[in-house]
């Protein structure tokens, strides 16, 4: 049985999923959330492992049973089918005789498997993921053309995976540039938009180890005050509902031994939330990203 706990969106309603490393799990709980409710995308914006997620949901029904599905993916993840280790990869990466330290072929046959369409036109549900042009430092919204090629740019951490060639251009993560396209759904004229941020880990008592895990950690960090300032930013008439991350969370972005605590405490969560939602409220956003963008001084 689903609830719902606003009235049925005039206009389309469109779901925006920020990347985020191994946290994307906490995404996995608010879709879940979001289903149990009747709260389904018309259309779908992603960066990063949003853009995953997004690819996982794009061609199946928006139904609980698709949320539970992807909960079962992601609770047996682990850090080895992203992120293998190959010494002399990493090697070969720091001696500057390639351009990345983590291969993408597990990564590939991850989204190989999740991907059942080839080009993004043939979604069920629009996709819109966003990348980031390494040369110009452009920030780009790819809604067409090969869907794998997309998503992996658009997934591509600079210096950990090698960027995709694609369309003449060399593109890398969309989060470099734009980690939560929001402002892509508004300047579609989305005017019911549900963000699903991954926040970052707030929590950790020692710095992540190795490269990879510092270059995740920070970018985490980084983007989080840009998700801030773009909430500001968004129009009064935009219905705008932002679900709110785990905190406190101690999980380095590149630890996916953790996805089903994750899931089961983000669906809780999430669920909580929607649930206390106004019916007649125009910007919802939980006060854990209110005070992302308030400073603090050392004493």
């Amino acid at each position: 049985m689903t609830r719902s706990s606003r009235p049925p969106a005039e206009g389309p309603v469109g779901f925006v999923l920020s990347g985020g490393g191994s946290i994307g799990a906490v995404q996995v709980g608010m879709l879940q959330a979001l289903y149990e409710r009747g709260i389904a995308p018309d259309v779908l914006y992603g960066a990063s492992v949003g853009a995953t997620n997004g690819a996982f949901l794009a061609s199946r029904p928006a139904t609980s049973d698709t949320a539970d599905e992807l909960a079962r993916v992601w609770s047996g993840l682990r850090t080895r089918d992203v992120f293998p280790v190959s010494p002399l990869t990493g090697l070969l990466g720091l001696l500057g005789l390639r351009d990345h330290v983590v291969s993408p072929r597990r990564l590939r046959r991850l989204l190989e498997a999740w991907l059942q369409f080839e080009t993004l036109e043939q979604t069920a549900t629009p996709l819109h993921v966003v990348a980031t042009d390494l040369l110009r430092g452009e920030e780009l919204r790819l809604s067409t053309g090969n869907a794998l090629s997309a998503v992996l740019a658009s997934a591509a951490l600079p210096g950990v995976f090698p960027p995709v060639r694609r369309g003449g251009r060399v593109l890398v993560d969309g989060g470099v540039t734009n980690n939560t396209p929001l402002c892509h759904a508004v300047d579609a004229g989305v005017r019911r938009i549900y963000v699903l941020p991954t926040g970052y880990a707030c929590s950790l008592e020692d710095a992540p180890r190795g490269a990879v895990g510092v270059a995740t950690q920070s970018l985490s960090v980084l983007v989080q005050q840009r998700l801030v300032l773009d909430i500001q930013r968004v129009p009064e008439e935009v219905e705008l509902v932002v679900l709110p991350p785990l905190c406190p969370l101690d999980v380095s972005p590149v630890d996916f031994s953790r996805g089903a605590e994750m899931i089961e405490r983000s669906r809780r969560q999430s669920g909580e939330f929607l649930d206390g939602l106004a019916p007649d409220g125009r910007h919802e956003v939980p006060d854990i990203m209110r005070r992302a963008g308030h400073h603090h001084h050392a004493r």
